[in-house]
């Protein structure tokens, strides 16, 4: 099972594909939206690539209680 560190890692990496947001700045503390200004189209797409992943599924209405970098790592590592 992944770690904390390697969910992050992993969720910076399908940011980055995504967006093109550097992986160094999807950090713990990060909001999506306010620090790496990722809109909800863009989201949706990082939710569904966290789900092929991680191998877990990430609830539609879960996804607005994912602010932050630290909030989708949790879930991911609760999922599992």
């Amino acid at each position: 099972m992944a770690n904390t560190e390697e969910i992050r890692a992993g969720l910076a990496e399908i940011v980055n594909e995504e967006t093109g947001v550097n992986v160094e700045d999807v950090q713990m503390d990060k909001s999506f939206t306010e620090d790496l200004d990722i809109d909800s189209i863009s989201m949706m797409t990082i939710v569904v690539n966290a789900e092929e992943k991680f191998g877990v599924t990430i609830p539609d209405e879960e996804v607005k209680n994912l602010k932050t970098v630290g909030d989708a790592v949790n879930f991911i590592e609760n999922a599992k």
